[in-house]
């Protein structure tokens, strides 16, 4: 994990890449959490017997939910000490390359693309992309947006 010791630190580091996270299981359990927190019951999300025979031969994750493990898998990639706070500023570009099949681990590996300094904050342009293990194609690639506050 890379730790960023303040706002000084992070606006140094544009073009680092962040390595890759640990892998994280994307099971039924996890997949039904999201259906369930969503309203998306989608039969291919949520129905094991019904989409042993789709698509697939079995359930996938949401793609909301996919990018959304982006936060957990990001917090294993890099931390920055010595901020008061750090806000999620948005997305400027999401791609759903390949489903995440029920019991996949995934993974992600992100790069510094642009850091911007700002009165009293640094942004993050961060791009990132969800493997899959096993798979050749990533599940999402993602650029999105962080700013951290002194």
């Amino acid at each position: 994990m890379r730790i960023f010791e303040g706002l000084t630190d992070l606006a140094d580091s544009q073009g680092e890449d962040l390595g890759a996270s640990d892998w994280i299981l994307v099971d039924q359990r996890r997949i039904d959490g999201f259906a369930e927190v969503t309203g998306d019951h989608q039969w291919i999300h949520v129905d094991p017997a019904r989409a042993a025979s789709g698509p697939f031969g079995r359930t996938i994750a949401h793609g909301y939910l996919t990018l959304s493990l982006l936060a957990e898998l990001t917090t294993r990639l890099y931390r920055v000490d010595g901020v008061s706070f750090a806000v999620n500023y948005g997305l400027d570009r999401v791609r759903f390359i390949t489903p995440v099949l029920e019991g996949s681990r995934i993974r992600a590996t992100a790069r510094l693309a642009e850091v911007d300094r700002l009165e009293g904050a640094v942004q993050l342009r961060l791009e990132s992309r969800i493997e899959i293990e096993g798979q050749d194609r990533p599940a999402a690639v993602v650029t999105s947006l962080a700013r951290y506050f002194a």
